[in-house]
């Protein structure tokens, strides 16, 4: 294993039941790069991006066959998954705020990992506000309801609140499908400021903004990874004839 690579499966295969989602998916994705994932819905993307911070262990009837490692420990073998979770945060498609003030939201992490002096507190939620490019949208309403806020700003607080346990991995499930083109702009541009600091797997059906965004893409079709490099080859010189007419627009 290499330390270039943050995330890395080998041979991974997923079923639900009898049904296999994903088949034999090897990928490696690099430290401090986004790696973007596409592919017509119901490919695989967003049940793989499940797979690396073992989201899927609370389905069930799931199996999971193959190896999936994180800074080169295989998480499926004695990894705590709390720890793990904490690592490796989630944003999902929806924002999803607690129905609790702003300040709670983000704090509510550091909480629960045992944090609970008031000031460690207020240092943690400015920073990870500052960090997500919202602190000055709501540092005067940090004690009202999350749920007040604009769709957009909903979803910066999430990414706030994964960034409140100081995570290494961030994965993206379609962060921007349900927001509005000024606050997707404003995710993107987030998203190219916290490379420097994180590696980002990021699932979008916006074949644009994989392009603008991503460092690496991997195409999916049928829970099978079809090619993986980096995005430019990707989108204007693809190996893969079904990767070409993907992108462009002769299916999905």
């Amino acid at each position: 294993m290499d330390t270039t690579f943050k995330l890395q499966t080998r041979n991974l295969d997923l079923y639900y039941g009898n049904f296999q989602a994903l088949h034999s998916v090897t990928i490696d994705m690099e430290v401090n790069r986004v790696t973007a994932l596409i592919g017509p819905s119901g490919c695989g993307k967003s049940t793989f991006l499940k797979t690396l911070n073992r989201m899927n262990d609370l389905i069930d009837g799931v199996t999971i066959r193959g190896e999936v490692y994180y800074d080169n420990t295989n998480i499926y073998e004695n990894y705590d998954v709390i720890e793990l979770r904490k690592r490796i945060g989630m944003v999902f498609q929806k924002p999803n705020p607690f129905p609790m003030t702003v300040f709670d939201n983000v704090a509510y992490g550091p909480k629960v990992h045992g944090i609970t002096s008031k000031s460690k507190l207020e240092q943690i939620v400015e920073q990870s506000l500052k960090a997500a490019v919202l602190w000055d949208e709501v540092k005067d309403r940090l004690h009202k309801p999350a749920l007040g806020l604009s769709g957009g700003q909903q979803q910066r607080l999430c990414i706030a609140r994964v960034l409140a346990v100081e995570p290494d991995v961030i994965l993206m499930d379609e962060p921007t499908s349900a927001l509005d083109p000024i606050s997707t702009a404003k995710i993107e541009d987030l998203i190219d400021e916290l490379k420097k600091n994180y590696t980002i797997v990021i699932v979008t059906h916006n074949m644009q903004q994989a392009a603008r965004i991503s460092d690496k893409t991997a195409f999916f079709l049928n829970g099978i990874m079809i090619e993986m490099d980096e995005t430019n080859t990707i989108f204007f010189k693809p190996r893969d004839k079904r990767t070409e007419d993907y992108i462009s627009g002769r299916f999905g």
